[in-house]
């Protein structure tokens, strides 16, 4: 399968790269913005385990039934963003990078500020959820345009063979808004004294709204810092060879619908894994340990495991970066799969109520995440890749978004409905079927490590 309509290899650039002081600026930008949208995406996701489904949705016998719609909810966004990556995409390929990071960032964080004052279910009733519901797609379009645009003013400023490693400074992002966001929640059940199944404390009364409301102070950084950007030489040679369309997505679908269906695959396994060990993991460790159903690790505590395990992440994405430049994104993605598949088969081992500990649910995030620092570090050059200048933020973005439901927007829906009926191993064994489709997807995937974006 060929990955792109035409691959152009070049030794040199024809546009002008960015100067020193202009790719710091991109760096710092693209992963000051990304770690802001990230957060807020974190934020509701921990929100949609230990708040959510005991204020906005109605009481039920069964406490996974209020889990598994708190859940539902938590995947509009993913149903969400492969629109949010066709609108902004849309901008993103006919006017710029620069400006459509400027709306994203905006509608993500304009929807999280929101959630901070809903009303909840005994206050209002159904519409609580409604309201949750829709500000959930919001954050889902924000987010949609927001990698691609991170990851393209990255990938088309690097210097050459470099690429890789210019890409992953806005990956850096997801683990460092998931470091801030669960750092906030460890902070407020700290200190406000809450424990799991309190639902009377100041925690739930007001607490749990107030990562939302501050998240306005950091929007309003990450606006300052990319405001200031400057468009990407490669868009800026696009413009001027007048290679713009009018319409991306229609030549998206004409001329790039393979390269879209197989990026697509390759971050399938990407993203079931993050979401295996963020946000189900949580809502599994907290879990009645008597039930079967968890491993009755109190909640504080847990969010310490979390907090600790975060750093393997942080250090297997330069290294990632490092790696895929070094042997290729082809090599090095395929030995990752691999030792993800491996890792399925260690869920028992790690989870299994019957003895499991603090000690091996640490190990088990932290093997978890420094796999995930692994495969999801070379993405953002990965997928821009595979695509020409002229849609390439609305192909890159839809692959990535797409993927998002495939993999993030059920993973943890699946994982709790097996755990609960099959045991936990059935979760590794979910996690060992994804891995072989994105192995088998990265197989057949062309080299692009050396291809110019220019010429693409």
């Amino acid at each position: 399968m060929s990955t792109v309509a035409t691959e152009t290899l070049s030794p040199t650039s024809t546009a002008p790269m960015a100067d020193k002081a202009t790719k710091r600026r991109i760096i710092t930008a693209s992963m000051v913005g990304t770690t802001i949208e990230f957060y807020d995406f974190y934020v509701y996701a921990t929100a949609a385990v230990a708040v959510f489904p005991y204020l906005f949705f109605p009481k039920n016998d069964d406490p996974s039934v209020g889990l598994l719609q708190s859940f539902a909810t938590f995947g509009l966004a993913f149903v969400a963003r492969p629109l949010g990556s066709v609108v902004f995409g849309h901008f993103g390929d006919r006017i710029g990078r620069k400006a459509t990071l400027v709306g994203s960032l905006l509608t993500m964080g304009i929807a999280t500020f929101l959630i901070a004052f809903l009303p909840t279910y005994n206050q209002v009733g159904l519409l609580a959820p409604a309201l949750l519901a829709l500000m959930r797609f919001c954050q889902g379009l924000g987010l949609g345009g927001e990698w691609s645009g991170a990851a393209l003013l990255a990938t088309e400023t690097a210097e050459k063979g470099k690429r890789a490693w210019a890409a992953m400074w806005p990956q850096l992002g997801a683990p460092f808004g998931f470091l801030c966001a669960n750092g906030f929640f460890l902070t407020l059940v700290t200190v406000l004294g809450h424990t799991g199944g309190d639902i009377e404390g100041a925690f739930m009364s007001w607490g749990w709204r107030l990562p939302f409301g501050l998240s306005a102070i950091m929007v309003i950084i990450g606006l300052w810092v990319r405001i200031k950007l400057e468009e990407t030489p490669v868009f800026r040679a696009a413009v001027e060879q007048g290679k713009k369309v009018k319409t991306p997505l229609a030549e998206a679908f004409k001329t790039s619908w393979r390269p879209m269906v197989l990026g697509t695959f390759v971050m399938l396994s990407c993203y079931t894994l993050f979401y295996l060990v963020t946000t189900w993991i949580l809502s599994y460790g907290i879990g009645k340990r008597e039930t079967g159903l968890g491993l009755g690790i109190a909640y504080n505590d847990f969010l310490k495991l979390q907090l600790v395990s975060i750093f393997a992440f942080i250090v297997g994405i330069p290294l990632a970066g490092q790696w895929a430049d070094r042997f290729g994104r082809r090599k090095f993605l395929l030995v990752v799969s691999a030792a993800m598949i491996a890792f399925g088969f260690t869920f028992d081992l790690f989870l299994n109520p019957d003895h499991a500990t603090k000690g091996s649910v640490l190990a088990f995030l932290t093997v978890g995440m420094f796999l995930m620092g692994l495969v999801f570090g070379p993405m953002s050059a990965v997928l821009p890749e595979l695509f020409p200048t002229n849609v390439r933020y609305t192909g890159s973005g839809i692959s990535y978004n797409v993927s998002s439901i495939l993999g993030a927007a059920v993973a943890p829906f699946i994982a709790t409905a097996l755990a609960r009926d099959f045991g936990v191993q059935s979760v590794g064994w979910y996690l060992i079927v994804v891995s072989v489709i994105t192995l088998f997807s990265v197989y057949v995937m062309r080299e692009t490590k050396e291809f110019d974006l220019e010429e693409i």
